[in-house]
Protein backbone atom coordinates (compact mmCIF):
# COMPACT_ATOMS: atom_id res chain seq x y z
CA UNK A 1 0.00 0.00 0.00
CA UNK A 2 1.45 3.15 -0.80
CA UNK A 3 0.58 6.92 1.53
CA UNK A 4 0.07 10.15 -0.27
CA UNK A 5 1.74 12.92 1.70
CA UNK A 6 0.23 13.46 4.79
CA UNK A 7 -2.78 16.04 4.06
CA UNK A 8 -2.55 17.39 7.68
CA UNK A 9 -6.04 18.45 7.47
CA UNK A 10 -9.05 17.21 5.60
CA UNK A 11 -10.33 13.64 6.91
CA UNK A 12 -7.56 14.07 9.11
CA UNK A 13 -9.61 15.91 11.85
CA UNK A 14 -12.39 13.60 11.58
CA UNK A 15 -9.29 10.85 12.54
CA UNK A 16 -8.76 13.20 15.23
CA UNK A 17 -11.90 13.34 16.87
CA UNK A 18 -12.87 9.73 16.47
CA UNK A 19 -9.45 8.91 18.32
CA UNK A 20 -10.04 11.51 20.90
CA UNK A 21 -13.08 9.60 21.69
CA UNK A 22 -11.71 6.25 21.64
CA UNK A 23 -9.19 7.46 24.15
CA UNK A 24 -11.70 8.95 26.47
CA UNK A 25 -13.92 5.86 26.40
CA UNK A 26 -11.39 3.21 26.79
CA UNK A 27 -8.74 4.95 29.26
CA UNK A 28 -11.61 6.34 30.90
CA UNK A 29 -11.88 3.44 33.70
CA UNK A 30 -8.22 1.97 34.04
CA UNK A 31 -6.77 5.46 34.19
CA UNK A 32 -9.62 6.32 37.13
CA UNK A 33 -8.98 2.70 39.08
CA UNK A 34 -8.14 4.78 42.05
CA UNK A 35 -11.69 5.13 42.41
CA UNK A 36 -12.08 1.12 42.27
CA UNK A 37 -9.10 0.01 43.99
CA UNK A 38 -10.74 0.99 47.11
CA UNK A 39 -13.63 -0.19 46.72
CA UNK A 40 -11.67 -3.57 45.60
CA UNK A 41 -9.68 -3.11 48.84
CA UNK A 42 -12.88 -3.19 51.18
CA UNK A 43 -14.17 -5.69 49.11
CA UNK A 44 -12.13 -8.56 49.18
CA UNK A 45 -9.58 -7.53 51.32
CA UNK A 46 -6.56 -7.89 50.30
CA UNK A 47 -3.09 -6.22 50.70
CA UNK A 48 -2.25 -3.25 48.85
CA UNK A 49 0.25 -4.27 46.72
CA UNK A 50 -1.90 -7.05 45.29
CA UNK A 51 -4.52 -5.20 44.97
CA UNK A 52 -2.81 -2.76 43.12
CA UNK A 53 -1.86 -5.35 40.40
CA UNK A 54 -5.52 -5.18 38.79
CA UNK A 55 -4.82 -1.22 38.19
CA UNK A 56 -1.42 -1.71 37.15
CA UNK A 57 -1.99 -5.28 34.41
CA UNK A 58 -5.11 -2.73 32.89
CA UNK A 59 -2.52 0.17 32.50
CA UNK A 60 0.56 -2.12 31.47
CA UNK A 61 -0.89 -5.07 29.71
CA UNK A 62 -1.60 -3.32 26.56
CA UNK A 63 1.93 -1.24 26.54
CA UNK A 64 3.64 -4.68 27.20
CA UNK A 65 1.78 -5.90 24.65
CA UNK A 66 2.27 -3.52 22.30
CA UNK A 67 5.00 -4.80 19.75
CA UNK A 68 1.87 -7.27 19.27
CA UNK A 69 -0.44 -4.43 18.75
CA UNK A 70 1.96 -2.91 16.22
CA UNK A 71 1.86 -5.83 13.84
CA UNK A 72 -1.65 -6.40 14.52
CA UNK A 73 -2.25 -2.60 13.13
CA UNK A 74 0.26 -2.80 10.48
CA UNK A 75 -1.02 -6.13 9.40
CA UNK A 76 -5.28 -5.66 9.44
CA UNK A 77 -4.77 -1.84 9.95
CA UNK A 78 -6.27 0.58 12.02
CA UNK A 79 -9.98 0.32 11.57
CA UNK A 80 -10.73 -3.57 12.22
CA UNK A 81 -8.42 -3.59 14.79
CA UNK A 82 -10.07 -0.68 16.80
CA UNK A 83 -13.62 -2.16 16.01
CA UNK A 84 -11.83 -5.51 17.51
CA UNK A 85 -10.94 -3.78 20.68
CA UNK A 86 -13.83 -2.15 21.57
CA UNK A 87 -15.83 -5.76 21.80
CA UNK A 88 -12.65 -6.53 24.02
CA UNK A 89 -12.92 -3.51 26.54
CA UNK A 90 -16.64 -3.53 26.83
CA UNK A 91 -16.70 -7.18 27.31
CA UNK A 92 -13.61 -7.32 30.26
CA UNK A 93 -15.16 -4.30 31.74
CA UNK A 94 -19.21 -6.12 32.05
CA UNK A 95 -17.14 -9.85 33.33
CA UNK A 96 -15.44 -7.81 36.22
CA UNK A 97 -18.41 -6.97 37.52
CA UNK A 98 -19.47 -10.94 38.24
CA UNK A 99 -15.71 -11.18 39.80
CA UNK A 100 -15.71 -13.49 42.88
CA UNK A 101 -12.59 -12.58 43.85
CA UNK A 102 -8.84 -10.48 43.27
CA UNK A 103 -7.47 -13.37 41.09
CA UNK A 104 -10.72 -13.10 38.32
CA UNK A 105 -10.03 -9.37 37.69
CA UNK A 106 -6.37 -10.04 37.23
CA UNK A 107 -7.96 -11.26 33.58
CA UNK A 108 -10.76 -9.60 33.12
CA UNK A 109 -10.15 -6.59 33.97
CA UNK A 110 -6.24 -6.39 33.97
CA UNK A 111 -5.41 -8.35 31.16
CA UNK A 112 -8.35 -8.13 28.55
CA UNK A 113 -9.16 -4.38 29.17
CA UNK A 114 -5.46 -3.64 28.79
CA UNK A 115 -4.55 -5.71 26.02
CA UNK A 116 -7.80 -4.15 24.29
CA UNK A 117 -6.69 -0.47 25.38
CA UNK A 118 -3.42 -1.01 24.34
CA UNK A 119 -4.66 -2.07 20.88
CA UNK A 120 -6.52 1.21 20.75
CA UNK A 121 -3.77 3.23 21.47
CA UNK A 122 -1.35 2.12 19.15
CA UNK A 123 -4.25 2.49 16.34
CA UNK A 124 -4.84 5.80 17.04
CA UNK A 125 -1.64 7.23 17.36
CA UNK A 126 -0.12 5.59 14.04
CA UNK A 127 -3.28 6.29 12.08
CA UNK A 128 -3.00 10.01 13.15
CA UNK A 129 0.64 10.05 12.56
CA UNK A 130 0.10 8.44 9.33
CA UNK A 131 -2.52 12.29 8.72
CA UNK A 132 -0.36 14.59 10.07
CA UNK A 133 3.14 15.88 9.36
CA UNK A 134 3.93 19.54 9.92
CA UNK A 135 0.61 19.54 12.65
CA UNK A 136 1.83 16.45 14.10
CA UNK A 137 2.10 17.67 17.89
CA UNK A 138 -0.87 19.28 17.85
CA UNK A 139 -2.99 16.47 16.18
CA UNK A 140 -0.77 13.99 19.14
CA UNK A 141 -1.94 16.25 21.47
CA UNK A 142 -5.50 16.58 21.07
CA UNK A 143 -6.21 12.84 20.86
CA UNK A 144 -4.45 12.20 23.89
CA UNK A 145 -6.02 14.50 25.84
CA UNK A 146 -8.96 11.94 25.47
CA UNK A 147 -7.26 9.66 28.11
CA UNK A 148 -6.97 12.55 30.02
CA UNK A 149 -10.23 13.95 30.42
CA UNK A 150 -11.96 10.19 30.73
CA UNK A 151 -9.88 10.38 33.75
CA UNK A 152 -11.05 13.77 34.79
CA UNK A 153 -15.02 12.66 33.83
CA UNK A 154 -14.60 8.44 34.79
CA UNK A 155 -13.60 9.40 38.46
CA UNK A 156 -16.51 11.49 39.46
CA UNK A 157 -18.77 9.48 37.71
CA UNK A 158 -16.92 6.05 38.51
CA UNK A 159 -18.01 7.44 42.23
CA UNK A 160 -21.74 8.66 41.59
CA UNK A 161 -22.58 5.52 40.15
CA UNK A 162 -21.51 3.17 42.74
CA UNK A 163 -23.16 5.49 45.22
CA UNK A 164 -25.70 4.31 43.30
CA UNK A 165 -25.86 0.79 41.75
CA UNK A 166 -22.83 -0.61 43.91
CA UNK A 167 -19.76 -1.96 42.12
CA UNK A 168 -20.83 -4.33 39.98
CA UNK A 169 -23.56 -1.79 38.70
CA UNK A 170 -21.07 0.59 37.85
CA UNK A 171 -18.58 -1.66 35.86
CA UNK A 172 -21.68 -2.64 33.96
CA UNK A 173 -22.64 1.04 32.89
CA UNK A 174 -19.43 2.05 31.61
CA UNK A 175 -18.84 -1.43 29.55
CA UNK A 176 -21.68 -0.59 28.03
CA UNK A 177 -20.49 2.79 27.34
CA UNK A 178 -17.34 1.08 25.77
CA UNK A 179 -19.17 -0.02 22.84
CA UNK A 180 -19.62 3.31 21.24
CA UNK A 181 -15.46 2.74 19.85
CA UNK A 182 -17.35 0.28 17.66
CA UNK A 183 -18.88 3.64 15.98
CA UNK A 184 -15.14 5.36 16.34
CA UNK A 185 -13.10 2.73 14.93
CA UNK A 186 -15.41 2.36 12.01
CA UNK A 187 -14.68 5.97 10.51
CA UNK A 188 -10.67 5.26 11.11
CA UNK A 189 -10.63 5.69 7.17
CA UNK A 190 -6.98 4.21 6.10
CA UNK A 191 -5.00 6.80 4.02
CA UNK A 192 -4.44 5.59 0.50
CA UNK A 193 -3.07 7.26 -2.48
CA UNK A 194 -5.85 7.58 -5.36
CA UNK A 195 -3.09 5.96 -8.04
CA UNK A 196 -2.14 3.48 -5.70
CA UNK A 197 -1.42 -0.23 -7.00
CA UNK A 198 -3.70 -2.80 -6.95
CA UNK A 199 -3.74 -4.90 -3.71
CA UNK A 200 -0.56 -6.66 -3.03
CA UNK A 201 -1.19 -10.81 -4.37
CA UNK A 202 -1.25 -13.28 -1.53
CA UNK A 203 1.57 -15.39 -0.76
CA UNK A 204 0.13 -17.78 -2.54
CA UNK A 205 0.04 -15.81 -5.44
CA UNK A 206 3.59 -14.36 -5.05
CA UNK A 207 5.29 -17.57 -5.63
CA UNK A 208 7.54 -17.89 -8.53
CA UNK A 209 5.44 -18.88 -11.51
CA UNK A 210 7.67 -22.47 -12.15
CA UNK A 211 6.12 -23.50 -9.03
CA UNK A 212 2.29 -23.60 -10.98
CA UNK A 213 3.97 -25.34 -14.21
CA UNK A 214 1.82 -28.41 -13.27
CA UNK A 215 -1.31 -25.94 -14.41
CA UNK A 216 0.14 -25.45 -17.92
CA UNK A 217 0.91 -28.71 -18.29
CA UNK A 218 -3.06 -29.79 -17.68
CA UNK A 219 -4.10 -27.82 -19.69
CA UNK A 220 -1.72 -28.99 -22.83
CA UNK A 221 -2.99 -32.33 -21.99
CA UNK A 222 -6.35 -31.59 -22.52
CA UNK A 223 -6.02 -29.63 -25.29
CA UNK A 224 -4.16 -32.46 -26.93
CA UNK A 225 -6.74 -34.36 -25.85
CA UNK A 226 -9.27 -31.89 -27.80
CA UNK A 227 -6.95 -32.08 -30.99
CA UNK A 228 -6.75 -35.75 -31.19
CA UNK A 229 -10.88 -35.76 -31.14
CA UNK A 230 -10.81 -32.69 -33.83
CA UNK A 231 -9.09 -34.48 -35.96
CA UNK A 232 -10.88 -38.14 -35.60
CA UNK A 233 -14.44 -36.08 -36.47
CA UNK A 234 -12.54 -34.14 -39.75
CA UNK A 235 -11.26 -37.28 -40.72
CA UNK A 236 -14.53 -39.43 -40.48
CA UNK A 237 -16.56 -36.27 -42.08
CA UNK A 238 -13.74 -36.69 -45.21
CA UNK A 239 -14.07 -40.19 -45.43
CA UNK A 240 -18.12 -40.42 -44.97
CA UNK A 241 -18.33 -43.69 -43.61
CA UNK A 242 -18.14 -45.26 -39.70
CA UNK A 243 -14.98 -47.06 -38.74
CA UNK A 244 -15.90 -48.30 -35.53
CA UNK A 245 -13.03 -50.27 -34.66
CA UNK A 246 -10.58 -47.52 -35.73
CA UNK A 247 -12.95 -45.69 -33.32
CA UNK A 248 -12.29 -47.90 -30.70
CA UNK A 249 -8.37 -48.40 -31.25
CA UNK A 250 -8.01 -44.67 -30.95
CA UNK A 251 -10.41 -43.87 -27.82
CA UNK A 252 -8.73 -46.75 -26.23
CA UNK A 253 -4.76 -44.80 -27.35
CA UNK A 254 -6.68 -41.40 -25.93
CA UNK A 255 -7.50 -42.95 -22.41
CA UNK A 256 -4.44 -44.96 -21.77
CA UNK A 257 -2.23 -41.48 -22.81
CA UNK A 258 -4.74 -39.31 -20.24
CA UNK A 259 -4.05 -42.06 -17.37
CA UNK A 260 0.07 -41.34 -18.23
CA UNK A 261 -0.03 -37.80 -18.14
CA UNK A 262 -2.60 -37.82 -14.70
CA UNK A 263 -0.07 -39.56 -12.94
CA UNK A 264 2.74 -37.69 -14.33
CA UNK A 265 1.00 -34.93 -13.54
CA UNK A 266 -0.29 -35.67 -10.03
CA UNK A 267 3.53 -36.43 -9.24
CA UNK A 268 4.55 -33.30 -10.35
CA UNK A 269 1.66 -31.69 -8.41
CA UNK A 270 3.40 -33.09 -5.20
CA UNK A 271 6.63 -32.00 -5.73
CA UNK A 272 5.33 -28.41 -6.16
CA UNK A 273 3.28 -28.50 -3.75
CA UNK A 274 6.14 -29.12 -1.42
CA UNK A 275 8.17 -26.95 -2.83
CA UNK A 276 5.96 -24.23 -2.53
CA UNK A 277 5.54 -24.99 1.64
CA UNK A 278 9.60 -24.85 1.61
CA UNK A 279 9.73 -21.28 -0.28
CA UNK A 280 7.01 -20.15 1.57
CA UNK A 281 8.97 -21.05 5.47
CA UNK A 282 12.09 -19.71 4.30
CA UNK A 283 10.13 -16.31 3.27
CA UNK A 284 8.65 -16.38 7.26
CA UNK A 285 11.73 -16.93 8.24
CA UNK A 286 13.40 -13.99 6.87
CA UNK A 287 10.55 -11.79 7.62
CA UNK A 288 11.29 -12.92 11.49
CA UNK A 289 15.20 -12.36 10.91
CA UNK A 290 14.82 -9.26 9.03
CA UNK A 291 12.70 -7.98 12.75
CA UNK A 292 14.92 -9.13 14.48
CA UNK A 293 18.00 -6.88 12.89
CA UNK A 294 15.86 -3.67 12.59
CA UNK A 295 15.62 -3.92 16.17
CA UNK A 296 19.58 -4.71 16.91
CA UNK A 297 19.95 -1.57 13.85
CA UNK A 298 17.58 0.81 16.59
CA UNK A 299 19.40 0.00 19.66
CA UNK A 300 22.46 0.60 18.23
CA UNK A 301 21.00 4.75 18.12
CA UNK A 302 22.12 5.83 21.61
CA UNK A 303 19.28 7.95 21.80
CA UNK A 304 16.82 5.53 21.61
CA UNK A 305 18.46 2.96 24.10
CA UNK A 306 18.59 6.09 26.54
CA UNK A 307 14.99 6.64 25.48
CA UNK A 308 13.69 3.17 26.47
CA UNK A 309 15.08 3.26 29.96
CA UNK A 310 14.04 6.66 30.40
CA UNK A 311 10.17 5.56 29.98
CA UNK A 312 10.69 2.56 31.90
CA UNK A 313 11.51 4.40 35.15
CA UNK A 314 9.30 7.35 34.62
CA UNK A 315 6.43 4.82 34.41
CA UNK A 316 7.97 2.61 37.70
CA UNK A 317 7.89 6.29 39.57
CA UNK A 318 5.35 8.71 37.95
CA UNK A 319 2.49 6.31 37.05
CA UNK A 320 1.97 5.30 40.82
CA UNK A 321 0.18 8.90 41.84
CA UNK A 322 -2.84 8.20 39.22
CA UNK A 323 -3.64 4.95 41.09
CA UNK A 324 -2.61 5.34 44.32
CA UNK A 325 -3.39 9.44 45.09
CA UNK A 326 -6.57 9.25 47.02
CA UNK A 327 -5.50 6.39 48.93
CA UNK A 328 -2.41 8.74 49.59
CA UNK A 329 -5.25 10.97 51.01
CA UNK A 330 -6.37 8.47 52.88
CA UNK A 331 -3.52 7.54 54.82
CA UNK A 332 -2.87 10.87 55.56
CA UNK A 333 -6.02 10.73 57.86
CA UNK A 334 -7.42 14.14 55.60
CA UNK A 335 -10.97 15.22 56.16
CA UNK A 336 -13.34 13.97 53.97
CA UNK A 337 -15.09 17.43 54.20
CA UNK A 338 -11.99 18.79 53.00
CA UNK A 339 -12.13 17.13 49.81
CA UNK A 340 -13.56 19.80 46.93
CA UNK A 341 -12.30 17.52 44.22
CA UNK A 342 -11.46 13.99 43.81
CA UNK A 343 -7.59 13.91 43.17
CA UNK A 344 -7.54 11.69 40.48
CA UNK A 345 -9.57 14.06 38.78
CA UNK A 346 -7.30 17.02 39.36
CA UNK A 347 -4.50 14.76 38.01
CA UNK A 348 -7.14 13.77 34.70
CA UNK A 349 -7.95 17.82 34.03
CA UNK A 350 -4.00 18.88 34.37
CA UNK A 351 -3.17 15.98 32.16
CA UNK A 352 -5.03 17.00 29.70
CA UNK A 353 -3.53 20.63 29.72
CA UNK A 354 -0.44 19.78 29.92
CA UNK A 355 -0.85 17.27 26.68
CA UNK A 356 -2.42 19.90 24.90
CA UNK A 357 0.34 22.36 26.01
CA UNK A 358 3.33 20.70 25.32
CA UNK A 359 1.92 19.44 21.92
CA UNK A 360 1.60 22.97 20.74
CA UNK A 361 5.03 23.63 22.07
CA UNK A 362 6.28 20.59 20.24
CA UNK A 363 5.34 22.23 16.84
CA UNK A 364 7.53 25.16 17.57
CA UNK A 365 10.08 25.00 15.30
CA UNK A 366 12.57 26.84 18.23
CA UNK A 367 11.57 23.93 20.93
CA UNK A 368 13.57 21.23 20.87
CA UNK A 369 11.30 17.84 21.80
CA UNK A 370 13.79 15.85 22.96
CA UNK A 371 15.30 18.27 25.55
CA UNK A 372 11.52 19.72 26.65
CA UNK A 373 10.81 15.92 27.27
CA UNK A 374 14.08 15.44 29.40
CA UNK A 375 12.76 18.31 31.67
CA UNK A 376 9.40 17.09 31.99
CA UNK A 377 11.47 14.18 33.34
CA UNK A 378 13.38 16.18 35.71
CA UNK A 379 10.48 18.20 37.22
CA UNK A 380 8.49 15.25 37.56
CA UNK A 381 11.39 13.47 39.71
CA UNK A 382 11.23 16.98 42.09
CA UNK A 383 7.62 16.45 42.50
CA UNK A 384 7.41 12.93 43.19
CA UNK A 385 9.85 13.73 46.58
CA UNK A 386 7.68 16.29 47.47
CA UNK A 387 4.94 14.04 48.10
CA UNK A 388 5.60 12.89 51.74
CA UNK A 389 5.66 16.61 53.04
CA UNK A 390 2.19 17.06 51.51
CA UNK A 391 -0.02 16.75 54.83
CA UNK A 392 -3.16 18.40 53.69
CA UNK A 393 -5.87 18.57 51.24
CA UNK A 394 -4.38 21.29 49.12
CA UNK A 395 -0.58 20.37 49.10
CA UNK A 396 -1.44 17.31 47.52
CA UNK A 397 -4.05 18.85 45.12
CA UNK A 398 -1.36 21.12 44.01
CA UNK A 399 0.88 18.30 44.01
CA UNK A 400 -1.68 16.39 41.64
CA UNK A 401 -1.65 18.95 39.73
CA UNK A 402 2.16 19.41 38.87
CA UNK A 403 1.98 15.59 38.60
CA UNK A 404 -0.70 15.95 36.22
CA UNK A 405 0.60 18.31 33.95
CA UNK A 406 3.75 17.15 33.27
CA UNK A 407 2.15 13.30 32.58
CA UNK A 408 1.36 15.27 30.01
CA UNK A 409 4.72 14.72 28.17
CA UNK A 410 2.64 11.68 26.78
CA UNK A 411 1.57 13.51 24.08
CA UNK A 412 5.04 14.25 22.57
CA UNK A 413 6.70 11.26 23.08
CA UNK A 414 5.40 10.08 19.90
CA UNK A 415 7.01 13.09 18.22
CA UNK A 416 9.88 12.19 20.01
CA UNK A 417 9.92 9.22 18.63
CA UNK A 418 9.54 9.87 15.63
CA UNK A 419 12.39 12.59 15.08
CA UNK A 420 15.04 9.92 16.52
CA UNK A 421 14.37 6.84 14.34
CA UNK A 422 12.33 8.64 11.32
CA UNK A 423 8.77 8.22 10.38
CA UNK A 424 9.41 4.89 8.32
CA UNK A 425 10.39 2.92 11.69
CA UNK A 426 8.11 4.86 14.02
CA UNK A 427 5.87 1.78 14.43
CA UNK A 428 8.22 -0.54 14.99
CA UNK A 429 10.55 1.41 17.37
CA UNK A 430 6.92 2.84 19.42
CA UNK A 431 6.23 -0.68 19.84
CA UNK A 432 9.66 -1.66 21.24
CA UNK A 433 9.28 1.38 23.88
CA UNK A 434 5.58 1.01 25.09
CA UNK A 435 6.59 -2.16 25.86
CA UNK A 436 8.86 -0.72 28.63
CA UNK A 437 6.57 1.76 29.47
CA UNK A 438 4.34 -1.12 30.24
CA UNK A 439 6.79 -3.13 32.15
CA UNK A 440 6.57 0.19 34.42
CA UNK A 441 3.14 0.70 34.18
CA UNK A 442 3.02 -2.99 35.54
CA UNK A 443 5.96 -2.91 38.12
CA UNK A 444 5.44 0.49 39.94
CA UNK A 445 1.97 0.93 41.76
CA UNK A 446 2.55 -2.56 43.76
CA UNK A 447 5.82 -1.64 44.35
CA UNK A 448 4.55 1.42 45.86
CA UNK A 449 1.91 -0.47 47.50
CA UNK A 450 4.59 -3.32 48.58
CA UNK A 451 6.35 -0.47 50.31
CA UNK A 452 3.61 0.77 52.44
CA UNK A 453 3.08 -3.17 53.18
CA UNK A 454 6.40 -3.06 54.63
CA UNK A 455 6.78 0.45 56.44
CA UNK A 456 3.01 0.99 56.73
CA UNK A 457 3.85 4.50 55.17
CA UNK A 458 4.36 5.91 51.45
CA UNK A 459 7.33 8.20 52.01
CA UNK A 460 9.97 5.40 51.16
CA UNK A 461 8.23 4.32 48.22
CA UNK A 462 7.11 7.92 47.18
CA UNK A 463 11.45 8.50 47.55
CA UNK A 464 12.30 5.57 45.46
CA UNK A 465 9.64 6.30 42.66
CA UNK A 466 11.13 10.32 42.47
CA UNK A 467 15.05 8.57 42.63
CA UNK A 468 13.71 6.22 39.06
CA UNK A 469 12.43 9.40 37.36
CA UNK A 470 15.19 11.27 37.92
CA UNK A 471 17.75 8.67 37.18
CA UNK A 472 15.92 8.34 33.97
CA UNK A 473 15.87 11.77 33.42
CA UNK A 474 19.61 12.31 33.79
CA UNK A 475 20.73 9.28 31.89
CA UNK A 476 18.48 10.58 28.70
CA UNK A 477 20.14 14.09 29.00
CA UNK A 478 23.36 13.03 29.19
CA UNK A 479 22.92 10.95 25.91
CA UNK A 480 21.44 13.72 23.97
CA UNK A 481 24.00 15.86 25.16
CA UNK A 482 25.73 17.81 21.61
CA UNK A 483 29.27 17.09 23.12
CA UNK A 484 28.41 13.45 23.53
CA UNK A 485 27.03 13.03 20.50
CA UNK A 486 30.60 15.01 18.71
CA UNK A 487 32.41 12.37 20.80
CA UNK A 488 30.15 9.57 19.42
CA UNK A 489 30.42 10.49 15.80
CA UNK A 490 34.33 10.17 16.08
CA UNK A 491 34.78 7.40 17.25
CA UNK A 492 32.37 5.32 15.28
CA UNK A 493 29.57 5.87 12.68
CA UNK A 494 26.10 4.43 12.91
CA UNK A 495 24.80 2.01 10.49
CA UNK A 496 23.16 3.51 7.29
CA UNK A 497 19.33 2.18 8.09
CA UNK A 498 19.99 4.26 11.78
CA UNK A 499 18.40 7.61 12.49
CA UNK A 500 20.12 9.80 15.11
CA UNK A 501 18.65 12.43 17.11
CA UNK A 502 20.30 15.91 15.89
CA UNK A 503 20.07 17.67 18.74
CA UNK A 504 20.97 21.44 17.38
CA UNK A 505 18.24 20.96 14.47
CA UNK A 506 14.95 21.74 15.93
CA UNK A 507 12.33 19.45 16.36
Amino acid sequence: MVFRKPPDGGWGWVIVVVSFFTQFLCYGSPLAVGVLYLEWLDAFGEGKGKTAWVGSLANGIGLLASPVCSICVSSFGARPVAIFSGFMVAGGLMMSSFAPNIYFLYISYGIVVGLGCGLLYTATVTITCHYFDKRRGLALGLISTGSSVGLFIYAALQRELIDLYGLDGCLLIVGALSLNILACGSLMRPLESSDSPPPEKTCVDKVPDQYFVYHEKEKTVEENISILEKSYVDEKCANNMPDYKQDSILNKNVLSSINVNEKDTYKKKVVEQTNFCKQLAKRKWQLYLNYWEETVVLFKNKVFSALFVAILLFDIGGFPPSLLMEDVARSANINEDDYHMPLISIIGIMTAVGKLTLGILADFKWVNTLYLYVTTLLMTGVALFAIPFAKSYLTLAVLSGILGFLTGNWSIFPYVTTKTVGIEKLTHAYGILMFFAGLGNSLGPPIVGWFYDWTQEYDTAFYFSGFCVLLGGFLLLLTALPCWNACTNQSSKLPPNTYSYKVASSA
